[in-house]
């Protein structure tokens, strides 16, 4: 149907391609396959899909090199999905334009859950103003509120709100929202970050010590979870 969402898998395991193909299709999905990086690279150019799921260990050329290669172009999410389970790769793969990572063997629920996040983050960012439950974020008034209340944010506060709501269910390390906020000289600064996302956390959550919507990925920075 052409109401369907088009999902590439690009993954060289058979079997993978196969589960993921039963389980997308269940849930209103289309899935196309490729099993090469090249075969894949072609195939989004040709049906533009909402998502990508990519594996790493393509056997004509690296995942990572595959990314890469797409976000020349590709503006849609890009989730991985790979055996590699090493910080170094899941932290590459993170500052070069992956949504997300998943490591194989993987929860089938948890891999739609994180579709749902990441294909919902394209709507809403085609508006203005983006809708949490009960947090509005209104990007072309630069003002948020809470149960209808405005929440008295400063100038940063709100641009790393802004950031990681537009980017929502993408994993961004430190480094990157450092980067983005702060500029270049701030990239090793991850306890100034800390300092600003408590403080946010105060401010945007029912419970800043069990928070729901910025939640922290251990080592690796910080994920917006507005569903």
């Amino acid at each position: 149907m052409d109401s369907k969402l088009t999902i590439l898998i690009i993954d060289d395991e058979i079997q993978i391609r196969r589960l993921l193909e039963i389980n997308l299709s269940a849930n209103g999905y289309r899935a196309v396959e490729a099993e090469t990086g090249k075969d894949g690279c072609l195939l989004a150019a040709s049906v533009n899909p909402a998502l990508i799921i990519l594996d790493l260990g393509l056997p004509d050329m690296d995942g990572l090199e595959v990314l890469k290669k797409l976000r020349d172009w590709y503006t849609g999410p890009i989730i991985i999905l790979s055996a590699r389970n090493s910080e170094e790769d899941i932290v590459w793969a993170l500052d070069n334009g992956a949504n997300d990572y998943l490591t194989k063997p993987f929860r089938t629920r948890e891999l739609l859950a994180r579709i749902r996040v990441a294909t919902h983050q394209v709507i809403r960012q085609q508006d203005a103003a983006m809708v949490f439950d009960n947090l509005t974020i209104d990007l072309s008034k630069h003002v948020a509120t809470k149960n209808g209340e405005i929440i008295k944010l400063t100038t940063t506060e709100f641009s790393l709100l802004a950031l990681m709501a537009k980017n929502e269910g993408r994993v961004l390390t430190h480094v990157y929202i450092l980067q983005e906020i702060w500029g270049y000289g701030y990239t090793e600064q991850t306890q100034y970050l800390r300092v600003f996302v408590a403080q946010l956390r105060k401010k945007i959550e029912d419970d800043p010590t069990k928070p729901k919507l910025l939640i922290t990925e251990s080592g690796i920075g910080y994920r917006f979870s507005g569903i």
